[in-house]
């Protein structure tokens, strides 16, 4: 095949990227045979990292085209994902799109490399000290055309609604605590097209609740079902080409973005349904807290915004997967702001803000979305609903603050970041660990 075509004059000139994804099980080995059928085509580079031995400070990387492959052999000082990025991928993404001869990269990533994480750094992460390069991130020289990422049908719902940890299936160090279906769902949401292995083994139900997941979490993806367990460059190809003009393809959402895209069903499909719940005043944290335990039965996945009545400048980001939650800061409300600050906002955060805004309040709401597979909604609404204040409780929120500051809360503290460095020129990926760490039930 001799796609891609040559870069037309005007149009973006950076070197396209290729994400290929997958979980643990056969679907990492499918991940190598997806990126292998799109290195068929005429100047394509494959990278693979291999980060089986990762807790040794060891990681194998391999880059091939259609003449040659290089193996090399790297050692790190840190055994962490975030140091494998930073060290050896970003400065290698920057270094092959120089070359004239590389028309595009395709990325095969180990399971332990988070999608999201890698776009992120890709954007965020300043690379630094390469001759005849001005530091900058390698977002200015390559771009991310496309995130791909390879189920094992059969087994993806069950790692992504389990409780096991990556350090529990043998595939991270004790301190790294997220866990399988953080990945599984993760890489699901991430991706801009999807591929599936294995669902001609599964019945028609299995195969129906697992589509009315998939239809859930990224409703506008491409699927391929390679149900002989085979994949072409062709078939490849044309599954990049179905991709909507309006993928994210590699973007990052903020806490502020829309928690429903591209629109999803919102009616019940063999026991799967995505669930709402908005409120316009704050949760009790402690109640909170203990109404959290029904999510984590029956329930796929929820994300959303919180406001906690402890906590009234700080907007709270709660994300769950399975048998894992983690929540962590996630700016500030804009009421909580100075009018100069409020008005270097985002505009469409402004925008949707005034639609809603409470002149006690200001933009301060709930807002979470929760995809369940095998759970009651109404136990869910109700569960919640009880957590949050009541009505004399919320005149306290509005008239004695310093009163409401001083009660129990669970989720006061954050968690650091166990890799951060001085030296390091911007944030590190949070996948790993940091103000999102994911803690088991």
């Amino acid at each position: 095949m001799d796609n891609p075509a040559p870069v037309a004059p005007g149009a973006d000139r950076r070197t396209p990227v290729v994400v290929v994804a997958g979980t643990f099980g056969p679907a990492a080995a499918r991940v190598d045979q997806v990126a292998t059928a799109l290195g068929a085509a005429a100047g394509t580079v494959v990278v693979g990292h291999d980060l089986g031995e990762l807790r040794e400070g060891i990681v194998q990387r391999t880059v091939r085209d259609r003449d040659r492959e290089q193996r090399s052999v790297l050692e790190l000082a840190h055994g962490c994902v975030s140091c494998t990025l930073r060290a050896d991928l970003l400065p290698l993404l920057c270094t092959l799109a120089a070359r004239d001869s590389v028309r595009r990269i395709v990325l095969a990533l180990d399971p332990a490399f988070e999608a999201e994480e890698v776009c992120r750094a890709i954007d965020e992460f300043v690379v630094a000290g390469m001759v005849g390069r001005v530091d900058g991130p390698a977002a200015r020289d390559v771009r991310v055309e496309a995130v791909l990422t390879c189920l094992d049908a059969p087994s993806w719902l069950s790692d992504a609604t389990g409780e096991e940890t990556l350090a529990e299936r043998g595939r991270a160090t004790a301190d790294d605590d997220r866990t399988v279906a953080q990945l599984a769902v993760g890489q699901v949401d991430f991706a801009d097209a999807l591929v599936l292995f294995g669902t001609a083994t599964m019945g028609p139900l299995e195969n129906q609740r697992l589509g009315a997941v998939l239809k859930r979490l990224v409703p506008a993806a491409p699927v391929l079902r390679a149900d002989s367990g085979m994949v072409t460059a062709t078939r490849v190809e044309e599954l990049l080409a179905a991709i909507p003009d309006d993928s994210r393809r590699g973007e990052i959402f903020d806490a502020h973005a829309p928690l429903l895209r591209d629109s999803p069903p919102l009616v019940a499909e063999y026991g799967v349904a995505l669930i709402e719940f908005a409120a316009a005043r704050p949760f009790h944290p402690v109640r909170l807290h203990e109404a959290l335990d029904v999510l984590f039965e029956g329930v796929v996945t929820a994300r959303g915004r919180l406001w906690l009545a402890t906590q009234p400048e700080e907007v709270v980001w709660l994300e769950s997967a399975g048998g894992g939650l983690r929540v962590g800061g996630a700016g500030r409300w804009l009421a909580a702001m100075e009018p100069g600050e409020r008005e270097k906002a985002d505009p469409d955060r402004l925008a949707l803000a005034a639609l809603r805004w409470d002149d006690r309040f200001g933009d301060r709401d709930v807002s979470l979305v929760i995809l369940v597979h095998d759970a009651d909604p109404e136990e869910i609404r109700r569960a919640l609903h009880w957590a949050l204040v009541d009505d004399a409780e919320l005149r306290l929120v509005e008239r004695s603050p310093e009163r409401v500051a001083r009660w129990t809360d669970p989720f006061g503290e954050w968690h650091a970041d166990l890799c951060e460095s001085a030296e390091t020129a911007a944030t590190p990926p949070s996948g790993e660990s940091g103000d999102h760490a994911w803690k088991e039930r």
